[in-house]
């Protein structure tokens, strides 16, 4: 282990040359700098969230749903079928049509009557609009109030008006109380979304949104061992700037304002165009890629930090692609169109005019939670992160 560990924390990767360790141990009175070991701070902080979430989802995000006649509950159960329960939980939910024919003969029933009894069994698993808004307004307030934090938060501070001071000193800059909870606040929210994402509403991504935020994780992370705190506190604000205004599109949609639901999404996709794919090549990695070469110079974990933030601007235009693709339909048809990250897959041509569920996203983007490979792929983007990662 003892080996291990040496050669995981070897300073030749993680710091720039003539760094050690051992000179970012011992600061002076009164100074400290980022730690590994602060980030355990996270892991019950992250618990915590999810707990007010709950808290939150029950008593007021439940009562503001009602509020607006969004009522708790299912739809049309599907009848009682020991066949076609067997069949739908153990071969498929979306039976084709060889499946369809014999299953019709051996009930002596329509074919029809056979796919609306899938549809209506899908549909029972669907989780209601009630649930869906509650989780919705929960997203919308917690990316609300990080990105009015980390906005008013890096307002004061040097490095948000001139992108140099993010490099001048390091890796000796400071680690304030204000960075520091801004840091484990946003990581902290991140676990509390791969354990959440086991309670949620199932969506198609699974996988690929737990992967997500497995990375934003790992980005944050990663940026905080080796003290590229302050370049990271703008990449997490440049991608908070959008997502809640994909929930908000979310919550209006389920609220059905339609209009205003459309709005918002234009106005999310601009903020995503704006943020994303000017703000953040333009000014932040610019900055660390240009930069931190003339200031501090390469080093290995610098050209892995700026491999992974590549790779987010890769995601960030296939994301946008997709949102434009939606935010295009909006305007053609005159509203949201339907979402193609939806909890549940349509079995059929018959079922193409069950109501829109509305845009969603992940970045909720690859933040939240609603991301590329279904949702309004907008949420993704967060998020989403929402990479600051």
């Amino acid at each position: 282990m003892a080996a291990l560990s040496a050669w995981f924390w070897n300073e030749r990767f993680w710091l720039p040359h003539n760094v050690t360790w051992a000179d970012l141990a011992d600061p002076a009175p009164g100074v400290e700098y980022p730690k590994a070991g602060h980030l355990f701070t996270a892991l019950p902080l992250a618990l915590g969230i999810f707990a007010v979430r709950i808290l939150f989802e029950r008593f007021i995000a439940s009562t503001c749903a009602r509020s607006l006649h969004i009522q708790p509950g299912v739809g049309r159960r599907a009848q009682p079928n020991a066949v076609l329960e067997k069949v739908f939980t153990s071969i498929t939910k979306n039976p084709d049509s060889r499946h369809l024919d014999g299953l019709s003969k051996q009930l002596d029933w329509e074919v029809r009557k056979v796919q609306r009894w899938f549809r209506h069994r899908r549909n029972q698993d669907k989780p209601s609009t009630h649930t869906k808004f509650c989780e919705s307004m929960w997203r919308f307030t917690f990316y609300l109030c990080i990105f009015t934090y980390g906005f008013r938060f890096l307002w004061q501070y040097p490095w948000m008006w001139d992108t140099r001071h993010c490099w001048y000193g390091y890796p000796y800059q400071v680690m304030t109380p204000g960075l520091y909870r801004y840091y484990v606040t946003e990581l902290a929210f991140y676990w509390s979304l791969m354990f959440s994402q086991f309670t949620d509403i199932k969506r198609k991504d699974f996988k690929i949104m737990f992967i997500h935020h497995l990375a934003t994780v790992g980005l944050i992370s990663f940026s905080y061992v080796n003290n590229m705190t302050r370049v990271g506190s703008l990449v997490m604000c440049v991608h908070d700037a959008s997502d809640f205004l994909l929930e908000a599109a979310k919550l209006a949609n389920y609220a059905k304002y339609q209009r205003l639901c459309d709005s918002l999404f234009i106005m999310f996709s601009v903020a995503f165009f704006i943020t994303r794919l000017v703000i953040y090549p333009v000014w932040v990695l610019n900055s660390t890629m240009f930069e931190s070469w003339a200031i501090v110079g390469p080093y290995p974990s610098w050209w892995l930090f700026n491999f992974l933030l590549l790779v987010l601007q890769v995601l960030h235009i296939i994301w946008f692609y997709l949102i434009a693709r939606i935010a295009v339909k909006a305007m053609l048809r005159g509203k949201v169109c339907n979402d193609v990250r939806s909890d549940i897959e349509s079995s059929s041509g018959e079922e193409s005019n069950t109501p829109i569920e509305g845009p969603k996203a992940s970045f909720h983007t690859p933040k939240g939670e609603n991301g590329t490979n279904g949702h309004c792929a907008a949420a993704k983007a967060r998020g989403q992160n929402h990479s600051s990662g």
